[in-house]
């Protein structure tokens, strides 16, 4: 056994071999993996093992299809068969809603030049003679869809991986994964010891218990989940060929040929939990006992839609458990709190990404960054506040809700509210309805009175529209308060304290008090790893504002530069509370409570202060991300009551009122300001974004300096504009893609909404560069259907800027 290794992997389940094998790939051979048991222990062995590549995520999406592929290669490469079958899968849509999300994913798979394409009932019965289409509004077919064996799969990528000088420990559990000074870690096993310059957390059942031996917590739960397999049927047998899978989401299960019979699982509403304290380390190759009982529900619908499977006999039941996290997406990417501690947990559709996410795993340990933009999966998405309660509730909702659609804009309630400032009563109060930002409860929009305090989700627009347009339209005629305490906000004091932004941030730091700045934050590809804004308020104190979502993701990237002697940086996110004061008549608010000269000369565009707001101290930033006059107010936690009491009563005298995050989307929009994890992401290149003329080259040396400047003066391969959308029942929320005239995919919506003040439909996207021009039409794909748009040489709302800085 090698004592010395670039990356030690934990897990001989389908992923840690996955990552296993593509760290090989990508030219590390000194890579040791250590399994408990035998390869494919836990979940993997027992794994139904379907593949599709669509995927709401067109990044996923991506990866899927990488990973559909590669499955064929691998067998080349190894010689290890991988039990690839593909028939194809069918997709039927009983609903319009469920239409809607396979006819976008049709435009995307145009858009990406992927295989997913309407069939008519007379094809799909010839493709499915076995399926009842009847009630069906809609069928999508994916040639390339349908199943692997488990067990060939891991075996072929931990073939690979050998082949390449990889070594792996079956039968050789990890005892202990101990940090060292120098950023590497020791791996102990009874067999010996590893110094690893990394550790991978591919533990699959086990990642809890592994993650707690380095002092980390993850969010998992673990269920049980069955499938079962008919006795042959006759008419397959007579058939001769193999059939398509079914993707019948609506009726909440899923079904193809397995052998000469049916495969059937499901996910009920009256699931089971597992091992909810921990992994027992005994468990390996056992299952649960059946409980066909528990989904007999969602078998009835299969049998209505596959009468034959109705008529066989049940030949085996697979329960067994799989484990998830709060919204049943990868727990993925490097611990920020630890030095070279990678996880890759909580996989549920493992084989259909698989081959993605140890590819995009060993880019990010061995580049520094994934080519994807992975924030969604990004277990930075979750913090200390994703405690075991909260994770429950979720896991509860999306295991019992697993084929329902996620919805745009839906905010889902289970296991909420985890984290509220203190106007949160006052907010509910007076009808707030509230969304969650990485554990914290903000307003979206307000009901008034006799309007309904919940809101509905669909793909058109839902009763919240016209409640966000009041609220975007009062801002706009006369002034709004928005909470913005979700805003990321920090620290940096000390006499280093100038140096260390300017070594981190791309952009030069203000010299003078009061001055501030908008900064781009460049990732290890040279793209945009965040955007803040920095003010100083002494000679040795900066804040920063950031994304609130991104807090610990961006963490990542605080540790990589070295703190000067003396100096320090610390997170206010949940000691400091922020109100936005924006509109035409922001400033007769704000004067009547503030002890301080708000006239342009003294408090201009860009300018900040220490100043008292109604007897309260606040840092008050002229800036409003409405595009409109405004100020941004943060105070102490304790003191958001009666600041934010105090606005609101003054804004109702002059015509305004409470607004929430909804109705910002929409300003925000209609200026054409961009948005981190939207326009602003580490896969697009600041002079696609616009965000070049934020970097001062010649400032000196800052955080990844040199990959930009490796691309500073390429040609942009994509460019973002804004468009103006004929749209009637429904707006564009991002991922829509765009086509020209003719048909041409050019590019993607990043951001959408209704522009309330200007009447418009708008969106933000990205567009091959060169491709259209102002004032050309394109055409947009919501819900699935070409919709014609103009690109707009200019923001709708107050292009000029004149309201923003008068």
């Amino acid at each position: 056994m090698r004592t010395h290794a670039q990356a030690v992997v934990i897990g001989g389940g389908l992923i840690g071999c996955s990552i296993l094998y593509h760290l090989t790939k990508h030219g590390w051979s000194d890579v040791v993996l250590f399994e408990r048991d035998e390869l494919t222990s836990g979940s993997t062995w027992h794994a139904a093992a379907n593949i599709h590549g669509l995927h709401d995520s067109t990044n996923i999406s991506r990866l899927q299809h990488y990973t559909m592929a590669l499955y064929k290669e691998l067998e080349a490469e190894t010689g290890q068969g991988c039990g690839i079958f593909q028939p194809g899968s069918l997709y039927l849509a009983q609903t319009e809603a469920r239409e809607h999300q396979l006819r976008l994913q049709e435009t995307k798979a145009r858009r990406y030049r992927m295989n997913f394409h309407e069939v008519s009932r007379d094809e799909a019965e010839r493709l499915h003679p076995l399926v009842d289409f009847d009630g069906v509004r809609c069928i999508m077919y994916e040639p390339d869809g349908g199943n692997v064996d488990p067990s060939g799969v891991t075996m072929a990528y931990a073939a690979g991986a050998r082949q390449r000088g990889a070594e792996i420990h079956r039968f050789t559990p990890v005892i202990a994964t101990e940090p060292q000074a120098d950023g590497g870690w020791i791996v102990r096993t009874p067999a010996g010891e590893v110094r690893t310059r990394w550790v991978v957390n591919a533990a699959g059942l086990w990642a809890r218990e592994v993650a707690a031996m380095a002092g980390i917590a993850l969010p998992l739960m673990p269920t049980e989940h069955q499938y079962f397999v008919t006795e042959t049927i006759p008419e397959i047998a007579a058939l001769g060929r193999r059939l398509p899978s079914v993707a019948d989401r609506d009726g909440e299960y899923y079904l193809r040929q397995e052998g000469l019979g049916i495969l059937v699982g499901a996910y009920e509403r009256d699931m089971k939990f597992w091992a909810e304290e921990g992994t027992p380390l005994d468990f390996g190759h056992e299952l649960f006992p059946d409980d066909l009982q528990r989904i007999e529900e969602n078998m009835m619908r299969a049998i209505a839609r596959v009468p034959a499977v109705g008529r066989a006999g049940v030949k085996r039941v697979i329960n067994g458990p799989m484990i998830w996290s709060p919204d049943s997406a990868a727990l993925f990417g490097p611990a920020p709190e630890l030095n070279n501690y990678f996880c890759c947990a909580g996989i549920i559709p493992g084989f259909s990404q698989s081959g993605g996410l140890g590819r995009l795993a060993a880019e990010w340990m061995i580049e520094g960054e994934p080519s994807l933009d992975m924030f969604g999966w990004d277990l930075a998405r979750f913090g200390h506040w994703a405690g075991k309660a909260f994770t429950k509730a979720r896991v509860e909702d999306q295991y019992s809700h697993r084929f329902k659609i996620h919805f745009p804009n839906e905010e889902r309630a289970a296991g909420r509210p985890v984290r509220t400032r203190p106007v949160y009563a006052m907010q509910k109060q007076m009808g707030a309805v509230f969304g969650l930002n990485f554990g914290w409860e903000h307003p979206l929009w307000f009901a008034a009175e006799g309007e309904p305090g919940e809101e509905t989700n669909g793909f058109t627009r839902q009763n919240w529209w016209e409640p966000v347009g009041r609220e975007a339209r009062m801002l706009r005629e006369h002034v709004g308060v928005i909470d913005i305490s979700n805003y990321a906000k920090y620290q940096v004091q000390g006499a280093g304290a100038e140096t260390w932004l300017n070594a981190l941030f791309a952009n030069r730091m203000p010299k003078e008090i009061g001055k501030t700045r908008l900064t781009p934050l460049i990732g290890k590809r040279g793209g945009i790893a965040g955007d803040f804004t920095v003010t100083r308020l002494a000679d040795d104190d900066f804040r920063i504002f950031g994304s609130g979502m991104a807090e610990r993701y961006h963490k990542r990237f605080f540790d990589m530069v070295p703190l000067p002697d003396g100096t320090t940086f610390r997170s206010l996110t949940e000691a400091m509370c922020g109100l936005n004061v924006a509109g035409p008549k922001a400033r007769d608010v704000l004067g009547r409570l503030a002890d301080a000269d708000l006239s342009p000369p003294a408090f201009p565009f860009m300018a900040s202060r220490l100043i008292t707001v109604a007897g309260i101290e606040v840092v008050a930033l002229r800036v409003s991300f409405t595009g409109d006059l405004g100020w941004e107010l943060h105070c102490a936690a304790a003191d958001q009551p009666a600041l934010y009491g105090a606005l609101l009563s003054a804004a109702r005298e002059a015509g305004g009122g409470p607004v929430g995050s909804r109705a910002l989307m929409s300003l925000r929009i209609e200026k054409g300001y961009g948005s981190w994890g939207r326009e602003y992401s580490p896969e697009y290149w600041p002079q696609e974004s616009k965000l070049d003329r934020l970097i001062k080259m010649d400032k000196g040396d800052f955080l990844n300096r040199d990959a930009y400047a490796a691309l500073a003066g390429h040609t942009p391969r994509d460019e973002l504009v804004m468009l103006s959308i004929d749209a009637s029942d429904a707006d564009a929320s991002g991922g829509e893609p765009i086509f020209l005239a003719d048909g041409t995919p050019v590019g993607q919506v990043s951001s959408g909404a209704y522009g309330y003040s200007v009447g418009m439909s708008l969106a933000l996207g990205y567009v091959k560069a060169g491709s259209a021009r102002p004032g050309d039409t394109v055409s947009v794909a919501i819900l699935g259907r070409p919709h014609d748009a103009v690109v707009l040489e200019r923001p709708p709302f107050d292009p000029d800027g004149r309201r923003l800085r008068s």
